[in-house]
């Protein structure tokens, strides 16, 4: 289900220089503030690499108001209130991992922390289902996506079917009174209150969603 902030891994969209990673992050942190967070961008925790805090900037930053001494600012910048923290894996010459640490790159770290723990391994966990329902995920293959919006297309499909199809044993509840029947089985929907019953794979795909409405 979503998740209450936002981690950032470069995976799934084929890029072969560091300026196509940074295009890749600029295009997601727009589809960000036109889906949700039109005034700045969402709590974030990422890896060491680098390109999420100048994607920021790119698209949510503003160029400061000239203080009329000096050559006029040109260049946005970030805003105060903003929060991003790296993980940054410290490796030996071997590549083993020998530890991390924490870089707090817009906010305080320890705020950071209290919101968003010191690890990314609850939001790996989740990746790594993502990769094994969707192949475009998947690390060195030649499955990966070509065209973002196929990419998006696999991935909300990908989300439609875990969250209402698909059955967790995790989530499963506890049947009483019924000897044919131990356990009812439950979605991430379900257990999240979106629907009241596992969906069919007829159901998903013929479905027509309502036009979202924003509240006055």
């Amino acid at each position: 289900m979503v998740s209450p902030f936002i981690e950032v891994k470069s995976q799934g969209i084929n890029y072969h220089t560091s300026s196509d990673k940074g295009l890749v992050f600029v295009v997601n942190r727009e589809g960000l503030k036109g889906g949700g967070h039109p005034d700045g961008p969402p709590p974030t925790i990422s890896d060491g690499w680098g390109g999420i805090d100048e994607a920021m900037i790119e698209v949510y930053g503003l160029v400061p108001e000239y203080s009329g001494k000096g050559r006029p600012p040109t260049r946005k910048q970030a805003l105060p209130g903003w929060q991003y923290l790296q993980m940054v894996k410290q490796r030996d010459a071997h590549g083993h991992l020998e530890g991390i640490y924490l870089r707090a790159v817009f906010g305080k770290k320890s705020g950071l922390m209290a919101l968003m723990g010191k690890s990314t391994a609850y939001v790996e966990r989740s990746h790594l289902t993502a990769r094994l329902f969707n192949s475009r995920l998947v690390r060195k293959t030649l499955a990966f996506s070509k065209d973002l919006s196929m990419h998006r297309a696999a991935a909300t499909w990908q989300d439609g079917y875990y969250n209402l199809v698909r059955p967790h044993k995790s989530l499963r509840l506890p049947v009483e009174n019924d000897p044919r029947q131990r356990w009812q089985k439950r979605t991430p929907a379900m257990a999240a209150g979106l629907t009241d019953h596992i969906w069919t794979v007829k159901e998903l795909l013929t479905l027509i969603p309502l036009p979202f409405q924003k509240r006055p």
